[in-house]
């Protein structure tokens, strides 16, 4: 409770606070320009939703797009490329309060491809009420809406980065309104090639003897992604379509050790497909319809070489149908709201893994039909006396052929303040968390003569609870305190097979992951010179496992996340502006594995020129010190394994952007990890 009144009192010494100036001189003939100067707050409370002006806070970075962006907000972590909210198992980004369902590397690419220009603001809601559809946190990208007025808007991006290899793409973005329709369309195309890099030690225990098994793999992959978000809006019936096409996708795995030289090659025998279209209608009265269609193929080829030799070849494919139909119900009694609704969706996954040669592996071709049906309750209420607060329940029902459960899901956001300068906020979530469906088959993939990745159809959904309680002082500083509970949760790790020289990599579902912190934000700095923000997360972490495949353990640490974000300008209408960003983790965990300290230095250059500033280039170098990856250490009940994560972390991207018309434009949404057939 000390720390906590400290820090309070801290933030409140290094408050800017809102100044005005005069000119001093009036005359009875003519009043003079009166010039008020005052600091915009960054963060708001409502309805257990914490509203953020990110606009603001980002408009002088290196920042050209939505993902980007997002890791400047209070509590979200950017950690290459994946998006990671303090206090959150989970997190579900949608777009002006619509989830768009979409694979999670899908939704990432689409974001990257996505302007920040048109971000009106963005909404951090702990546990989402069930009217959005998603259970758990919710990171909602508000947009400014085109008017007819506005005309064509448009932005046209090209960027190169620069890592192992170079890596290239473009994008277009584009607005129009006339009447009652709207239009939105965001178009990116990328060539990328990425490499990284694995060394491994395996103290492997097999007959009373210990091996020692080492292997340095170098991961080599390319392809091209084509990314398309596209909208027509007529009054309150809307259309979308998202969609992602891969194509010329190939990677390899190369590896030397003691077993010997091992090559892994992965081709995909056809562009990956993902494809979804949504229809959206709202009544007059309080009635919103909608419903959507997805569908996902791949197709992939391995053969697996030790030297010259050719060891094994399989094929895999996956093809997913899924439909999903909702209806949602509002009314306003007064100051309350009372909202209702059901949701139904049903997909059928049909996959296949086939074996050239003769396999110990079996080959298989299974078809998985999966129903989720639910129905919800919720509420809303605001009053006078500085109380406003969302609740709802929701009850769904899951099926499969391997398993079928009724859940209950209640859901609270509480926010009370008597004055705008000192806000609390009171959240709680459960959510249910299910598994690829790809690892459900139980399939078999091969690293090397040595390593493989086994699914589990004997893999459990699990249940997450969150809960979280914010304090946010003068609109701009946020203290977090949250507990975190996963009842099953799942982990991926390897394991020494005490029965054969083999490493396997299997998901598992552990007894339980519990995480309870406290995440500190403060932005502070001085006039327009330097502006700067300071994290500081401070978390315990444990996880316990009774049966890890034949072994038990129970891990647990202390960690500690800290981040400083600065920008600097020469002078208040200078068009360039310099950020430089520290980040540092102490040692954490992951199941029985222990992971080494990380820590990375960020810089960038940002330059606006032209009619109107309507060119842009960013050049920005993240991790500059290439220290950004991890060592993991297993040392527990007979287990002794270590590998050290080389990837090459380090990039240097630049971008150019042109901007028509005034444009500021457009993002979309959201998260399904359970597409893919992995490596």
């Amino acid at each position: 409770m000390r720390k906590t009144i400290l820090f309070v009192t801290l933030l409140t010494f290094i408050d800017v606070h809102a100044q005005s100036e005069a000119i001093d001189t009036l005359s009875t003939r003519e009043l003079n320009e009166i010039v008020v100067k005052g600091e915009k707050p960054q963060v708001k409370g409502e309805d257990g939703v914490m509203v953020v002006d990110l606009p603001a806070i980002i408009k002088d970075k290196p920042v050209t797009n939505i993902l980007e962006a997002l890791g400047y907000m209070p509590g979200v972590t950017n950690n290459n490329g994946m998006i990671w909210l303090t206090g959150a198992s989970n997190v579900t980004i949608i777009l002006n309060g619509e989830l768009t369902n979409m694979p999670l590397q899908n939704l990432y690419q689409l974001l990257y491809t996505t302007p920040v220009d048109r971000l009106k603001n963005v909404e951090i809601m702990y546990s989402a009420p069930a009217k959005y559809h998603v259970n758990g946190t919710v990171i909602n990208v508000i947009l400014k809406t085109p008017k007819p007025l506005d005309g064509l808007q448009g932005q046209v991006r090209a960027g190169y980065n620069q890592a192992h290899y170079g890596s290239y793409g473009g994008g277009l973005a584009a607005t129009y309104a006339v009447k009652d329709w709207t239009f939105d369309l965001n178009y990116g195309l990328s060539r990328t090639k990425s490499w990284k890099r694995e060394e491994t030690w395996s103290n492997h225990l097999h007959n009373g003897q210990h091996t020692m098994i080492e292997d340095d793999m170098r991961r080599i992959s390319h392809n091209w992604s084509n990314t398309i978000f596209a909208s027509a809006s007529w009054k309150t019936l809307k259309f979308t379509y998202n969609g992602q096409i891969i194509s010329d996708s190939k990677s390899w795995g190369l590896s030397s050790g003691t077993l010997g030289d091992f090559t892994n090659a992965y081709n995909m025998l056809s562009p990956v497909n993902y494809h979804n279209i949504a229809l959206r209608y709202t009544a007059p009265f309080g009635t919103t319809i909608g419903g959507d269609y997805t569908r996902y193929s791949e197709n992939r080829s391995q053969s697996l070489f030790k030297g010259t030799d050719y060891l094994l070849g399989s094929e895999t494919s996956q093809e997913i149908n899924r439909y999903h139909l909702y209806i949602d119900q509002q009314h306003q009694f007064g100051k309350w709201q009372l909202n209702y609704g059901a949701e139904y969706q049903h997909s059928e996954d049909h996959s296949s893994q086939y074996y050239g040669l003769i396999s110990e592996n079996p080959d298989f071709d299974d078809i998985l039909n999966e129903d989720v049906a639910s129905f919800y309750a919720g509420t809303q209420r605001s009053f006078d006396w500085g109380l406003s607060f969302n609740a709802s329940a929701k009850g769904e029902y899951y099926h499969n052929k391997y398993r079928h459960s009724w859940n209950f899901i209640p859901q609270l956001g509480a926010t009370y303040y008597k004055t705008l300068k000192s806000i609390f906020q009171l959240n709680f979530d459960t959510q249910r968390i299910y598994p690829s469906y790809w690892e459900l088959h139980g399939g078999t993939s091969h690293i090397n003569d040595y390593s493989t990745v086994i699914g589990n159809p004997a893999l459990q959904p699990y249940i997450q609870y969150d809960a979280q309680l914010n304090y946010i002082l003068r609109q701009k500083y946020v203290a977090t305190l949250y507990f975190q509970y996963g009842d099953k949760a799942t982990v991926q790790l390897p394991y020494q097979s005490p029965d054969a020289l083999n490493l396997i990599y299997q998901t598992i579902n552990m007894n339980y992951k519990r995480v309870i912190g406290l995440n500190l934000h403060a932005p502070f700095g001085v006039g327009y010179i330097w502006n700067a923000t300071a994290t500081a997360n401070v978390f315990n972490q444990r996880e316990k496992a009774d049966n890890f495949h034949d072994i038990s353990f129970d891990n647990s640490k202390w960690i500690f996340y800290g981040e400083l974000g600065n920008t600097f300008k020469f002078s208040q209408s200078s068009p360039v502006s310099l950020s430089l960003d520290v980040s540092y983790i102490s040692p954490s965990l992951q199941g029985i594995a222990n992971l080494s300290d990380m820590w990375k230095v960020d810089a960038g250059v940002k330059w606006r020129f032209g009619k109107k500033q309507s060119c842009e280039l960013d050049l920005k170098a993240d991790d500059i010190f290439n220290s950004w990856s991890p060592t993991m250490t297993i040392d527990h009940a007979g287990q002794d394994y270590k590998m050290k994560v080389k990837d090459m972390t380090r990039n240097l991207k630049l971008t150019f952007i042109w901007r028509f018309n005034g444009f500021k434009p457009k993002n979309t949404t959201i998260d399904t990890y359970r597409f893919g057939t992995g490596k």
